[in-house]
């Protein structure tokens, strides 16, 4: 009888298609502890989960990161997502991860979803309650653990930016039992005391160790508080209830102290830029008063009655001076008509004549006798000299045509 002899590659492709061929493998969930989690420089992850009985390879490629939202570690438990594939070249079978979450986040996941949903049913995350955040807040009060990296961060970054500020600290227990009411009687506490702003939180962690952020009394308390209060719970990726209720939500509790307190040097640098400002505002105005003194001083000076007064005087005496330059003309004009007038009066005077050996004879009646037809023998005539007149009587006429 001949047996059916296959090659590896035979055998490892007809195992794969079986997997292949199985849909409940397509898509399986695997719950287990992590071991042997290693990060590749690629983006991989490798990893083996396991349980008490046996052990699976596993493996999430570096385009399925997504999937993943904490940073996963030996020994964590975890619910793994995924497809179960046969590695084809090895003969080996493992769990190809698509999503991977901490056991028991499932059930708190859906209980947060759940209470965000009546909470903001409720608008207890309306943006019109939310109160402003003070700029130049003085006294700041922290609900947190006495002991952390969260309280430390908000120390330093509070004494490097403003040393003046006060922060009261309410040593709360921020995980565990007892969590929930130690939070409520901080936030109360602290608001009864009538501060500037409040920062509520604590550093990173695990959903669970940051479970109490999301209960709904907690929410209700920073809800109810009158003074404005600032979130700060985890990391950036951590969202909690109380960051959708609170007045401002800070990725980190160093942001929160950023937010809370602001910079002394900044301050001091705004205040001085303010003052120049002001100064050259005042200088403009001021330069801009004095030049409307200026125009109102000259208008004032140029319409007042003395000016007026002034003006009427000065245009009075160019009058007058116009008057006499007038008159000077005319009577220059005038002067020289006369003489010129004099001159031809003086060509046809009678007595101009008399004196270059003329005379004017007239009758009785002192009119001039021009012809002898005027006159008749026995007539008594006057002969005008210059010197005086002579009488005579005509004795004889004769006409100058008898010669």
């Amino acid at each position: 009888m001949t047996k059916n002899v296959y090659s590896v590659a035979q055998v490892n492709s007809y195992i794969k298609n079986m997997f292949a061929q199985d849909f409940m493998l397509h898509r399986i969930s695997v719950s287990g502890e992590v071991s042997n989690c290693k990060y590749h420089s690629s983006g991989h992850i490798y990893f083996t989960i396991k349980d008490q009985g046996s052990a699976l390879n596993a493996i999430m490629f570096a385009g399925s990161r997504r999937g993943l939202t904490f940073p996963m570690q030996d020994g964590d438990h975890v619910i793994v997502t995924g497809s179960v594939e046969v590695y084809e070249r090895d003969g080996r079978y493992q769990i190809y991860a698509r999503e991977i979450t901490r056991a028991g986040i499932g059930e708190l996941y859906e209980r947060y979803e759940a209470l965000k949903r009546e909470l903001e049913e409720m608008g207890m995350f309306a943006p019109e309650y939310k109160k402003p955040i003070p700029r130049y807040a003085m006294r700041v009060g922290v609900v947190t653990a006495r002991t952390g990296a969260a309280i430390q961060d908000i120390r330093n970054i509070s004494a490097r930016r403003n040393p003046y500020v006060q922060l009261i600290l309410y040593p709360a227990q921020v995980q565990g039992d007892g969590a929930v009411p130690s939070i409520i009687q901080g936030i109360q506490a602290l608001d009864a005391m009538h501060l500037d702003v409040l920062i509520v939180g604590r550093g990173g962690g695990s959903i669970e160790d940051l479970w109490a952020f999301n209960e709904e009394a907690v929410a209700r308390a920073v809800f109810d508080c009158e003074t404005p209060v600032i979130s700060a719970v985890g990391h950036e990726t951590d969202t909690t209830i109380i960051d959708y209720v609170a007045d401002l939500r800070a990725p980190t509790p160093s942001a929160a102290a950023e937010l809370a307190v602001f910079d002394l040097e900044g301050f001091y640098a705004e205040i001085a830029g303010r003052k120049q400002m002001l100064q050259k505002g005042m200088q403009k105005h001021f330069d801009r008063a004095v030049s409307r003194y200026e125009q109102y001083r000259m208008r004032l000076g140029y319409l007042s009655p003395a000016n007026q007064l002034n003006q009427k005087k000065q245009y009075l005496v160019d009058l007058q001076d116009r008057l006499n330059h007038k008159m000077q003309e005319l009577i220059q004009k005038n002067r020289t008509r006369l003489l010129v007038c004099a001159g031809k009066l003086d060509g046809l005077s009678p007595l101009k004549r008399l004196g270059q050996g003329y005379s004017v004879v007239t009758d009785a009646s002192g009119h001039t006798v021009t012809s002898i037809g005027q006159v008749q023998v026995q007539d008594r005539l006057q002969i005008h000299v210059v010197d005086g007149t002579i009488e005579t009587q005509v004795a004889q006429i004769r006409d100058q045509s008898e010669k």
